[in-house]
């Protein structure tokens, strides 16, 4: 048995023999950011590999969100979803706007589209729907709302590296998509991000915002920030590519592992993908029913006695933490389904080094777990 303890994911890194050569190049070079020979080359690289025109690479996809809402010059409320990483809603506080939050579809986990049209008000500007464990949102449903009402629409796309849909890549879709190149990720350069753009003059605007807003060496037109990418990531991120499909690969062997493993336990449910035309298995979430002997946050903390570590994404929900909870969208009752699967939901181990033996002993825990004496009525 393993004793090295095994965590919900871990980061992929190249080859670093592969990385040296990139190194020293950058140290010749002198050239450190502010889109430097790599930085052009993996934004080239990466628009080519994802089927996309026009991207900005950014420092990180938070700084990437915060300047994607500032770009379409969001203001008022935007509609997202309360299950997700912070960084969703804390880029809409950083701009201003409040959050305005929807229950989620109970089997993709994405913004339920029939909820939507109930919040917009007034003051509604945009939507902010997530691309959750990167099961593509449904984009017709929400794109023929945004359109009736006039609405921008921007994709957190930071689960959806690669993933394509019904009409190809999922980042195509709303008015922008941001994506997250951070270490937990399918795809990462140490940290990174990125905002997909439809066009080459939304790019132009989007790379002056990331760089203070300068245009020229002493011309400033807007009131940017520095987002800027530098060249390691960037190289980084170039040899990231060379290995992306054997990781998703992989990825894609794990959780068919997984789904086979606990298909008969009872109380355990494996949501199934989105009917997605490319996937990346980006999270493998499981949800702990009611008929299962344990109780998810047992079950959690089980995992962990054996070195297991979990993560219970996404517990709790945004609209719960103290800064969301006074809007009158985070209340409970106005997020069952979200508020039913933020409880129930653990995110087991995957990523390309995990082993079958690990995957087995993981899914054995929990095959033991399930012959536990039956919940009591109380609990």
């Amino acid at each position: 048995m393993s004793e090295k303890p095994i965590y919900v994911t871990q980061p992929q890194l190249p080859p670093l023999e592969d990385l040296i050569p990139y190194l020293e190049q950058i140290w010749e070079n002198r050239v450190l950011t502010n889109r430097g020979p790599f930085h052009n080359q993996f934004e080239q690289a990466l628009a080519e590999y994802l089927g996309l025109e026009h991207l900005s690479l950014f420092t990180n996809g938070t700084i990437a969100l915060v300047t994607a809402l500032q770009a379409l010059r969001i203001r008022g409320e935007v509609i997202t979803s309360p299950y997700s990483f912070v960084a969703t809603a804390h880029s809409l506080l950083w701009n201003g706007i409040q959050p305005v939050f929807v229950d989620i579809d109970p089997k993709t986990m994405n913004l339920d589209p029939t909820k939507i049209e109930a919040a917009i008000t007034p003051e509604t500007t945009a939507i902010l729907p997530v691309h959750c464990y990167g099961n593509p949102c449904d984009v017709d449903a929400i794109e023929e709302i945004a359109d009736n009402y006039n609405l921008k629409v921007i994709y957190d796309g930071a689960h959806a590296f690669g993933v394509q849909c019904h009409c190809g890549s999922v980042l195509k879709h709303g008015d922008l998509s941001v994506l997250s190149f951070h270490a937990t990720k399918v795809f990462n350069t140490f940290e990174g991000g990125a905002i997909v753009c439809p066009d080459a003059k939304t790019k132009q605007h989007i790379d002056r915002l990331k760089n203070f807003g300068f245009v020229g060496e002493t011309t400033v037109v807007a009131s940017g920030i520095n987002g800027k990418m530098h060249e390691f990531s960037a190289a980084l991120g170039l040899l990231q590519l060379e290995h992306i499909d054997a990781a998703i690969a992989r990825r894609r062997e794990i959780d068919a592992a997984y789904r086979e493993q606990l298909a008969a336990v009872p109380g355990i449910t494996c949501p199934t993908r989105a009917g997605q035309q490319v996937d990346n298995y980006a999270y493998f979430p499981i949800l702990v029913g009611p008929e299962y002997p344990l109780e998810r946050d047992a079950i959690y903390e089980k995992l962990k006695e054996h070195g297991i570590h979990g993560r219970r994404y996404f517990y709790p929900l945004i609209s719960q933490f103290p800064m969301y909870r006074g809007l009158p969208s985070a209340r409970p009752d106005n997020l069952p389904v979200a508020t039913e699967v933020a409880e129930q939901v653990i995110c087991l181990p995957i990523y390309p080094d995990l082993s079958a033996a690990d995957v087995e002993r993981i899914t054995g825990l929990l095959r033991d777990y399930a012959q536990e004496p039956q919940r009591s009525e109380a609990s």
